[in-house]
């Protein structure tokens, strides 16, 4: 008896970064297939979530995250550069997002080549540990080589990125059709487990659905 686990996940939260490295082991003890689907933060796809009148949402975040990596052992420091591109002072975003589009098809690449999940466990480690310039020189190819994937190769398969940018889209409807907006996301048997707080409730279900190898 084996089932699939789809997992919703965004390169610019670091709730998702935790999930990544927390995901891999946790399941290892379970006969199940993760879907690793990389979908734009709510950022970009909702911009006036985290606008000025949400604040408050914004400084809880950045509170809680540091300490929440800092709990679980994980280096932790804000991006550099930060994922999307963001006026920090007025939160408007803007319409050129090299580095979530990149990253997000990247993502997309490295499922499709079997390596979803580690391919985002390097990669969101290498960002949210707070790399200088994680976008430039070699980060990126060596955290691709880590896992087995050849940065240039992928890069190379994304082309125009329209296709990639297809499944993406694709992916936050199947998201939202689960019942919840939020990343990290695992869907499992149609129910959604928000959070990477919630990886341990997710193994509980597995677990009494008889799914340990």
């Amino acid at each position: 008896m084996s089932a699939a686990i789809d997992l919703y996940f965004s390169f610019r939260s670091p709730y998702s970064y935790m999930a990544a490295q927390l995901a891999e082991d946790a399941l290892s003890n379970f006969d199940v297939t993760v879907r690793f689907k990389p979908v734009f933060p709510l950022a970009i796809r909702e911009p006036n979530f985290f606008d000025k009148s949400n604040l408050d949402r914004v400084r809880y975040i950045l509170i809680d995250w540091v300490r929440r990596a800092e709990m679980l052992g994980l280096p932790a420091a804000w991006p550099q550069p930060d994922p999307i591109v963001q006026d920090i002072e007025t939160m408007a975003i803007s319409d050129q997002q090299p580095y979530i589009e990149r990253l997000s098809y990247l993502g997309v690449e490295a499922e499709l080549r079997g390596a979803g999940l580690p391919f985002a466990r390097e990669v969101s480690r290498v960002i949210w540990s707070g790399t200088p310039d994680w976008n430039q020189g070699d980060h990126l190819a060596r955290a691709a080589q880590r896992v087995g994937l050849d940065l240039a190769a992928m890069e190379a398969a994304i082309g125009s990125g329209e296709a990639h940018k297809s499944i993406v889209e694709s992916n936050q409807e199947e998201q939202m059709a689960a019942g919840h907006r939020g990343v990290p996301l695992f869907v499992y048997k149609d129910e959604p487990f928000f959070g990477q707080d919630r990886i341990d409730s997710l193994c509980w279900q597995l677990g009494k659905d008889g799914l340990k190898r």
